[in-house]
């Protein structure tokens, strides 16, 4: 009973950002975190706290386990190596990348990884999935909630802006799909963009951006291992957490036809809903000033490494896939 009234509010506050996403076209994650800051006041509350940690945690976790019936491998066969190798290639640059950029700012690795990761990958989810697994400390939800929101802003603006750059680049549909896919942060910004270009580019975007996102298991036991043995000194051991192991076992199962269709899409709606709600709980946990005190610094850091991704997406699609 102690969990109800906190987690009773952050369910409300990602049903409000839901209604409002479906009626406004704008993401429903960046209005959870903007209604979930306007009621900060409240976490302090030794009745709402337990509930908010709760969805702040346990449904993130949720959340991220269930992204797994998004993946299927026959997705992909048809694709041919050229675009799994130039995915891998991309998601693994812009990581090392965000690494390098992070610490020449004096900001750290473990920020880089976050900001990095979330470009490179799935955006949101990926934040709120590397967030999961990465050393906490007095700053790390704060990192998480400004890098959400900075991936969720710049996907929104890519999926207008991204799809006018390719037609004055003269890709074809195929290359306009391939580049929005390998580009855009957000899985919903994807969809979006690829089929307002139209249905073969539509297809190659949705594609090439599940590609991406089945990177996330590799990246997340690759950054726990990372950061488990400098924690450790070089000798630690990992052991994989729960909603690691259920992202991937769903995954295969979907891979081999195990889980139906309507489950698959029972399982991606329950997984938006706890994602929403989760950054509705760290929205509730953070308050403005935390997010204004966080500096240029961090904007430039995220810009660079859009930017950065971008540029070596349009060199890879356009000399060497299509």
């Amino acid at each position: 009973m102690r969990l109800v009234r906190g987690l009773g509010l952050a369910l409300t506050v990602a049903a409000a950002a839901a209604f409002l996403g479906a009626h406004y076209g704008a993401p429903a994650m960046l209005f959870a975190l903007l209604i979930g800051m306007a009621f900060n006041f409240l976490v302090d509350d030794p009745a709402i706290r337990p509930g908010v940690d709760f969805a702040a945690s346990v449904c993130l976790r949720l959340g991220v386990a269930l992204l797994g019936v998004r993946l299927s491998w026959a997705d992909f066969q048809a694709l041919g190596p050229l675009p799994v190798i130039a995915v891998v290639s991309l998601v693994a640059v812009t990581i090392l990348a965000g690494i390098a950029l992070a610490r020449l700012m004096g900001r750290g690795a473990r920020l880089g990884v976050l900001t990095a990761g979330s470009v490179a990958i799935c955006g949101a989810s990926a934040a709120l999935a590397l967030a999961s697994v990465l050393p906490r400390d007095g700053r790390l939800e704060r990192d998480t909630l400004f890098t959400v929101v900075a991936v969720t802003t710049l996907s929104t603006i890519a999926m207008v802006a991204y799809p006018l750059l390719f037609a004055l680049l003269d890709a074809t549909d195929a290359q306009t799909g391939m580049l929005i896919g390998a580009t855009i942060h957000d899985v919903a910004q994807v969809v979006g963009a690829g089929y307002s270009v139209g249905q073969e580019a539509g297809d190659a975007a949705v594609m090439i951006k599940l590609m991406r996102v089945a990177l996330l298991p590799v990246v997340l036991v690759a950054v726990m291992v990372a950061f488990s043995q400098r924690a450790e000194g070089g000798g630690g051991t990992v052991g994989l957490p729960w909603f690691l192991v259920a992202f991937v076992a769903l995954a295969a199962l979907n891979s081999f036809g195990a889980i139906p269709a309507p489950v698959a899409s029972v399982a991606e709606t329950a997984s938006r809903i706890l994602l929403i709600t989760a950054i509705a709980a760290l929205g509730i946990k953070t308050a403005l000033k935390q997010m204004a005190d966080l500096g240029a610094g961090y904007i430039v850091l995220i810009v660079a490494e859009t930017a950065l991704l971008l540029a070596m997406a349009v060199v890879a699609v356009k000399l060497f896939i299509v």
